[in-house]
């Protein structure tokens, strides 16, 4: 079976803009559950990240619950996983880099989601969210508002990968802290805001009005909206 349509999102989601990204996911989903996980928004702002994802998906036409995710205890629920299970699309909004994995990772509730994305469901996250999906994340190495970033172990989704959301306002000042603390073969992937790398059909594109960044040791090269994207792994499905 082919897995679904993956989205990372580069922020300010759930706003005017990022329609391309999200038809796509509303398509694949078909008309199945649709859920938002607000895992990166567990230490504030979960319940408002919630309705502003149930207003913008039924303006396109979804319906949108939440699926709770902000504690250990929510990702171990039989309910929640039994929902996950049934899920055909999922959306992990942005906030807190560092919180998701310690949330979701070898979680019930995040097997299940996995299961249902290879089944074919879509899968997509912004900012901390996209953050979530490759390798690593990257948290700040001090103290808040700091630049300079660390490696910590994110979901694995996409293998060898970080992300650096919101490259366009102020992601990309991470790329030097980013680049000399990297693991050896790591990619960093910069997309903009309201701009999304999409895996679907077996291969990468980029989606929105912005650019994608895809940066290694040796090249640093950008895509625009409807460009295929080189040099970024499959993710592991």
């Amino acid at each position: 079976m082919t897995a679904g349509p993956l989205a990372l999102v580069g922020g300010d989601e759930l706003r005017p803009g990022n329609e391309p990204i999200d038809r796509v996911l509303v398509d694949a989903a078909a008309g199945g559950p649709a859920f938002v996980l607000a895992t990166a928004g567990a230490r504030r702002g979960a319940a408002q990240a919630v309705r502003n994802a149930q207003a913008w998906f039924a303006g396109l036409g979804a319906q949108v619950d939440e699926l709770p995710a902000t504690t250990r205890t929510h990702v171990r629920d039989p309910a929640n996983v039994a929902a996950a299970q049934r899920g055909r699309l999922f959306y992990l909004v942005g906030g807190d880099p560092g919180i998701v994995p310690k949330i979701l990772d070898g979680s019930p509730v995040w097997d299940a989601i996995v299961a249902a994305w290879r089944g074919g469901a879509a899968l997509a996250g912004s900012s901390a969210g996209a953050m979530a999906l490759g390798e690593w994340t990257l948290i700040r190495d001090r103290m808040p508002g700091d630049d300079r970033r660390r490696y910590a172990d994110a979901l694995g989704l996409l293998p060898g990968v970080a992300v650096l959301p919101h490259f366009d306002t102020f992601g990309h000042r991470w790329v030097d802290s980013a680049l000399a603390g990297a693991p050896e073969g790591a990619v960093l992937l910069g997309p903009d805001e309201r701009t999304g790398a999409v895996w679907h059909g077996h291969h990468w594109r980029v989606l929105g009005d912005g650019s994608v960044t895809v940066i290694t040791s040796s090249e640093r090269r950008s895509f625009r909206a409807g460009d295929g994207i080189e040099g970024l792994p499959d993710p592991d499905d």
